[in-house]
């Protein structure tokens, strides 16, 4: 079965550039906000999450927050992908709950390589 990755991210560059990278692999669905990317969560119970910090309509934090919230949904691994400061916010983020941080723009073979090491593939 094909795993499923969400993309909440807001610059849709980034968010087209990591698609593109990883469609022919995954099932990916994209979101640019942090209220539809918890729609996207709720609907498509991704594999895996590629989560920004900086989102309109609540931050990338938020989301981890909520997502971790719900026990159904705090299993999914969850990437933080974000330009914001890496020494301020990669200590805030792994202690909400996330998984693994990376600084962006990664290259294909980090996000790859990170992807592979969360879930698998």
């Amino acid at each position: 079965m094909t795993k499923k990755i969400l993309i909440v991210e807001d610059d849709p560059v980034a968010r087209q550039v990591m698609q593109m990278l990883l469609k022919s692999k995954y099932q990916v669905f994209v979101s640019g906000d942090a209220m539809a990317g918890l729609v996207e969560v709720r609907n498509h119970k991704p594999d895996l999450i590629i989560l920004d910090l900086g989102l309109p309509a609540g931050g990338g934090l938020s989301v981890l927050a909520r997502v971790k919230a719900i026990p159904a949904l705090s299993v999914i691994p969850v990437l933080i992908v974000s330009g914001m400061d890496r020494k301020e916010n990669e200590p805030k983020a792994l202690a909400a709950g996330a998984d693994a941080y990376l600084q962006k723009t990664p290259t294909n073979e980090q996000l790859l390589a990170k992807i592979h090491e969360l879930i698998g593939e």
